[in-house]
């Protein structure tokens, strides 16, 4: 099976200062035993790169209760009082994007484009610093890639070969993940046999993914 590895494995390839895409929205999608076994090792100085950041005992939330994470890039926060209590107190820097942009940088980031033209963000503070470029009279912001040394993956089926399948919500962001992190780790529910997923139910294609995690039976 390909890369298998067991959870604690894993989190032993993450060193200190790591940058992470964690799939997720409100923790559906997100590799919880990994994060689990991450938060149990207590590598420091993180950069998260997700769509939010959870809620206390949940998903990526749990690395930021750990004091694990440095950096945050989401496209809110609001619903885990405490990355808000940190990002005030100074202890964890947080980068807001509108959602539709991060997804889309990260898409940029997997695809090796230069970056995206977006009007989110134009005459507001999100414009500030950023280089704004006018196509047929349109005023755009140029947003900018983003990858990751390792995309954390939460999938509902897997095959020997890597190939992942998703449900429901887990599609929003973990796809587009998996094509920007330079070495991908995949949760997957179960892992079947090659045919059992339907080819046009395979949403990242094994030849992304780096490692399966294994199932505790």
């Amino acid at each position: 099976m390909k890369g298998a590895l067991k959870p604690e494995a894993a989190a032993e390839m993450i060193p200190d200062g790591a940058s992470l895409l964690i799939g997720g929205f409100m923790a559906v999608g997100s590799p919880e035993r990994l994060i689990d076994a991450m938060v149990e090792r207590g590598t420091k100085d993180l950069t998260v790169i997700a769509n939010d950041t959870a809620m206390p005992g949940k998903g990526t939330g749990k690395l930021i209760s750990a004091g694990m994470v440095s950096r945050v890039i989401a496209s809110h926060i609001g619903l885990n009082p405490e990355t808000q209590a940190k990002m005030i107190a100074g202890e964890i820097s947080c980068e807001l994007v509108p959602q539709g942009t991060l997804v889309e940088r990260i898409r940029a980031g997997g695809m090796g484009l230069g970056g995206v033209l977006t009007p989110t963000g134009i005459g507001t503070e999100v414009e500030d610093g950023k280089q704004v470029i006018e196509v047929e009279g349109n005023r755009y912001l140029l947003e900018t890639p983003i990858k990751a040394d390792f995309a954390l993956i939460g999938a509902w089926q897997a095959d020997y070969v890597g190939n992942l399948a998703y449900l429901l919500t887990a599609h929003n962001f973990n796809p587009v993940m998996a094509l920007a992190g330079k070495v991908v780790i995949a949760e997957p529910e179960s892992i079947v046999p090659v045919g059992v997923i339907a080819p046009d139910a395979v949403k990242t294609p094994g030849v992304l993914v780096d490692h399966l995690l294994i199932r505790p039976n």
